[in-house]
């Protein structure tokens, strides 16, 4: 495989879109709203099923062959179950932010490319809604309109809680929206554009996720915080703050929010598709056959790639407990933010020892691989020293002693507080 990326000079053909009939526009606009809406059908069956197995339990197996009708039969339950608005809310906006946080969801897969030009009832044509020279900023742009609406959400519900899911969720999409952001740099820097298109096509050798490693490794983080899920749901955790922002909504205003998460997951997958493994190019062995990337067979290559990551979201949910909201946000600030701007100057320095000349097939997937190892290093020391237990400051020094029952109930002591001998055992005997 060879390295082959696009310089500042060239720029991308973008003539193919725009030039679609309108029937063939609302023909794609259709296809891509109905794959949206049947992958999370297919996408809360097989989480229920994949979850059962890693748990050694039994999933959804009475409606339908196999429970496939599973799915089908909540989307009836929650449209039917009547739809309560509790009296001190805000209407319009109570109202209003479940479709915020929707259609932001449906709008960030216009630009996603799911193969090469084929050809529908003889009109040639990308398998792409459309494209831009910004599409990826576009998507950010987009997804980050979403938050508005757990925001406005919790806010409009008047209740503590769903107000505390809202600010949980403020503070995490911004803080992991700055690493993705980071993360995709260097996608922009050896590919020479922002458009989609562009971005696959410059993937014909080589993936990126073999030359940009550290780029992947922080986009892949990011897209489960940005997503809410497991072990990063901190907006709607369960055993904290009930149900979280959406906790006074019911029927198909809840359906909304569970319907913008599934399609969430799978924008943000598509996007890791696209900018990292290759968009619909045939992974090896299989990019070996002449016809691998060419006709309908692109989108197969797509979706398989789509559903590994849809896979992993299910694996992380099963398998990892939920981060304390102080360790997930100092590992986004600490960690991820400034892992991404140093990696920022290393992949521009590569980039532009390739631009002046020089051979870097070896060297980029090198530099890669080293980089990531190296944070990966930096993790470890900084884990074990957390590890180490402090010493024992000695309490005479403290001239306060602290009482847990002073409030005329236990409360834990402050950094820096500690439980004289007998107020503890006072305790433990009372």
């Amino acid at each position: 495989m060879t390295f082959r990326a696009l310089g500042p000079h060239e720029n991308v053909d973008l003539s193919a879109f725009g030039r679609d009939p309108l029937w063939l526009i609302l023909v794609k606009a259709v296809a891509v709203f109905a794959f949206l809406v049947l992958t999370v059908l297919a996408a809360i069956l097989i989480e229920r099923k994949v979850m059962a197995r890693m748990q050694h339990r039994y999933g959804p197996n009475r409606l339908g062959l196999f429970g496939i009708l599973q799915s089908l039969a909540d989307g009836i339950k929650l449209a039917l179950k009547e739809g309560i608005t509790p009296s001190g809310v805000d209407r319009p906006v109570y109202l209003l932010a479940p479709i915020i946080a929707t259609i932001p969801a449906f709008l960030a897969f216009a630009v996603i490319p799911f193969g090469p030009e084929v050809s529908v009832f003889g009109t040639r044509t990308p398998l792409q809604l459309t494209d831009l020279p910004v599409a990826v900023l576009y998507i950010l742009a987009v997804t980050s309109i979403g938050v508005y609406g757990i925001v406005l959400a919790g806010w409009s519900s008047g209740s503590t809680y769903p107000l505390l899911g809202g600010l949980r969720s403020t503070a995490q999409v911004i803080s992991y929206e700055v690493a993705m952001g980071l993360s995709f740099a260097a996608v922009f820097l050896y590919a020479g554009t922002m458009a989609t298109s562009g971005i696959v096509a410059a993937q014909d050798g080589t993936w990126y996720i073999f030359l940009l490693l550290p780029s992947f490794a922080v986009y892949a983080i990011s897209m489960v915080g940005e997503t809410n899920r497991a072990p990063f749901d901190l907006p709607e955790a369960e055993g904290e703050l009930v149900g979280g922002f959406h906790t006074e909504y019911s029927s198909l205003k809840f359906a909304m929010f569970m319907l913008a998460e599934y399609v969430n997951m799978t924008t943000v997958s598509a996007l890791a598709t696209t900018l990292f493994l290759g968009g619909w190019h045939a992974p090896w062995p299989l990019n070996l056959w002449d016809g691998a990337n060419s006709g309908w067979w692109p989108v197969v290559w797509f979706v398989a790639k789509v559903w590994v990551f849809l896979f992993a979201f299910i694996w992380l949910r099963t398998t990892l407990p939920r981060l304390r909201y102080d360790q997930f946000m100092r590992f986004g600030w600490q960690l991820l933010i400034p892992s991404a701007l140093v990696w920022i100057l290393v992949a521009g320095g590569v980039q532009a020892w390739a631009l002046a000349g020089h051979d870097t097939t070896v060297l980029a997937p090198v530099v890669s691989v080293a980089f990531t190892l190296a944070v990966i290093g930096v993790l470890a020391v900084r884990h074990r020293k957390q590890k180490t237990p402090p010493e024992p400051p000695d309490p005479q020094t403290y001239s306060l002693p602290f009482d847990p029952m002073a409030g005329g109930f236990p409360v834990p002591p402050l950094p820096g507080q500690y439980l004289p001998e007998h107020t503890s055992t006072e305790v433990s005997h009372g």
